[in-house]
């Protein structure tokens, strides 16, 4: 396929063409677009050395396959114009999430949807969404758990400053610096400064109180899950982390649920792995030889206990908000996409 990856500079960008080139992805031909401050930027994919574009009318043309990992409004004015030029697109951005009819997909999950959809004649190519980062680990974990009957989902989420991209992540550093040299700390990405320190704001609040990041989780869990009616309550939090996303979820059932099987249920899910052994103080965490979940590709689970009673279930989730989170599962929606088309 010709493929073309938007947003090839960015965090999420390069880790997208570190996974076309791992993966062994099949492209015959390759385009990188960024921003016009890194236009005619050199980057280096499979041993050869393409230069960044600029967006333009008629920069689509010719290209089967184009990842958009950009911002809001660059998926908004130039996603139409990749499907109107004849490519199919796979986008991280929000703005096409949840519009009615659209697919929004963790392959392990819902990819399903897609392949049903490209089975039929004639298939013309349309965006698929990939969900938010916190989503994805959501319901990979939650997809096992579903035959127990989930009425009830509370969240909270500890994100990491990568989350909110290169100049979060420049900040965290800065602040941590000056804080150790007792200078003062200076805010521009967050509200507050985030070196040791946790801020419970992810996105503008809402006139409800929740945040723009709240609503995503629970209209995109709610979507993917197949699910309008479930009862979730979030909090997103962000910590003084580079990398990976955790999650600690209660979940209330309408059945009893058996730890031994809900272990298995959850061994048994593509993409997850379980690390649940208190006696070796065994957990997933974002940092670790054995435990980290940092620069791997799985979703970690552990923690796994009752709270008030056999229908209520607590677990901790920690996965890399840049790989499976983002990069990883944009790669495997193409990947799905090719295998059915070809």
């Amino acid at each position: 396929m010709q493929v073309a990856v938007v947003g090839a500079t960015g965090m999420v960008g390069r880790r997208l063409l570190g996974f076309l080139e791992s993966r062994k992805f099949p492209w015959r031909g390759l385009r990188l677009f960024a921003s016009d401050r890194s236009l005619g930027k050199k980057i280096e994919v499979g041993g050869q050395t393409y230069r960044c574009q600029k967006l333009v009318p008629g920069c689509f043309q010719g290209l089967d396959l184009v990842f958009f990992d950009a911002s809001d409004e660059v998926s908004l004015h130039f996603v139409p114009q990749a499907l109107k030029e004849g490519a199919w697109v796979v986008d991280n951005a929000s703005v096409f999430r949840l519009e009615e009819g659209s697919f929004l997909l963790v392959p392990e999950v819902n990819g399903d949807l897609l392949r049903s959809f490209l089975k039929k004649i004639p298939v013309v190519p349309t965006v698929i969404s990939g969900p938010n980062c916190v989503v994805v680990p959501l319901v990979m974990a939650l997809k096992p758990l579903l035959p127990w009957g989930i009425q009830r989902v509370v969240l909270s989420t500890y994100q990491s400053t990568s989350g909110a991209g290169n100049a979060a992540m420049q900040e965290l550093e800065a602040q941590s610096r000056s804080s150790l040299d007792q200078k003062p700390l200076v805010a521009k990405v967050f509200a507050h400064p985030i070196a040791f320190n946790c801020i419970p704001q992810i996105g503008s609040f809402q006139q409800d109180g929740a945040t723009s990041e709240e609503r995503k989780i629970v209209l995109e869990t709610r979507k993917i899950l197949e699910r309008p009616d479930l009862k979730m309550a979030v909090t997103a939090v962000r910590v003084p982390t580079f990398f990976c996303h955790a999650l600690s979820i209660y979940l209330e059932c309408e059945y009893g649920l058996d730890l031994a099987e809900v272990r298995q249920a959850l061994r048994a899910q593509p993409g997850v792995v379980v690390l649940d052994d208190p006696s070796t103080a065994s957990y997933p965490l974002g940092i670790s030889e054995t435990y980290g979940a940092q620069g791997r590709d799985a979703v970690y689970v552990g923690r796994l206990r009752h709270s008030e009673s056999s229908n209520t279930l607590q677990l901790w989730v920690v996965s890399d908000n840049l790989n499976k989170g983002a990069a990883l599962n944009a790669i495997e929606l193409g990947e799905m996409l090719i295998s059915v088309l070809h």
